[in-house]
């Protein structure tokens, strides 16, 4: 009979709060289950430049009281799926040569809000004590092997090009991996003092760990200087204006995004690092969130 009554007092119990207050923010709902929060899906490709911006401005968003979720995938999904309206944005647009042919593809299904970075840059980079300053001039440096990230990202396209446009690279072959297995085998090599050939972007936290230089480019195959843009879908504006507006005001400067991207390296919880950046830079962060 006494586990009967105790049975019921809890249950009793239950009811009660789920009546009050505080009921979406018990253990057993979490806060989300029935959150009355409008909710802003962004997508990015999981690059450390992207990690750390996403991160920032759906932190920010957050503070303007969004319910924020992240998804990562592959470079032609997150265009994808922005193009068919299945999440709202991204901040992770390298425009005009790394996601060039994805901007020709989608761009018509999106609405681009312009730079949230300028100064982005793409290459073949190799540790500062290499002789080598030219693309042209590599021979057999590094065992003849570019180390490369992912299969399908801009970067490597451009290094597939750079095979056909340099005469002195048929030997050569490019191994692909990951942005992490890139960075290891960099960091590896740099230990040693070991020759390595890596494809690079900027802005990274590899140059501010490492003394690196981008290998000159008389091919122009990696193009010029690149823009980071903000890229909404249609409708958005209308449906969430404010979220909007925020995101159409995101820009910051490379060494904002540097900075983030190595706490991120050096161990923070990346929402933790993004978290530290908009405590540092208050003014900047209220001037997006200016109503």
């Amino acid at each position: 009979m006494k586990k009967i009554l105790l049975a019921l007092t809890a249950l009793v119990g239950l009811v009660f709060t789920l009546g009050s207050e505080g009921a979406f923010k018990s253990s057993l709902f979490d806060g989300e289950l029935f959150s009355d929060k409008e909710e802003i899906e962004m997508v990015y490709v999981q690059w450390d430049t992207e990690i750390a911006s996403t991160h920032v401005i759906a932190s920010v968003l957050e503070e303007a009281g969004y319910q924020v979720k992240m998804t990562s995938a592959d470079v032609p999904v997150m265009w994808a799926s922005l193009a068919s309206g299945d999440v709202d944005g991204m901040v992770a647009a390298w425009l005009p040569q790394t996601h060039g042919s994805y901007y020709d593809e989608f761009g018509d299904q999106m609405e681009d809000l312009g730079p949230n970075l300028r100064g982005a840059k793409i290459g073949l980079v190799v540790p500062s004590y290499m002789s080598v300053s030219s693309i042209a001039d590599l021979s057999s440096e590094a065992s003849s092997t570019i180390t490369a990230i992912e299969p399908g990202t801009g970067v490597v396209m451009a290094t597939e090009r750079a095979f056909d446009a340099y005469p002195n690279l048929e030997q050569w072959q490019m191994e692909t991996a990951s942005t992490g297995a890139m960075t290891t085998a960099l960091g590896q090599a740099i230990d040693r003092d070991e020759e390595i050939v890596v494809t690079g972007w900027s802005p990274h936290w590899k140059f501010q760990s490492y003394d690196l230089k981008y290998l000159e480019d008389p091919e122009g195959v990696f193009g010029g200087e690149e823009t980071i843009n903000t890229m909404v879908r249609h409708g958005l504006k209308e449906d969430h204006p404010r979220a909007y507006q925020i995101l159409d005001r995101f820009e910051w400067e490379m060494e904002d995004m540097e900075s983030v991207m190595l706490d991120i390296a050096d161990g923070t919880d990346p929402g933790q690092a993004a978290d530290k950046w908009i405590e540092a830079n208050r003014d900047k962060v209220d001037s997006w969130l200016a109503e």
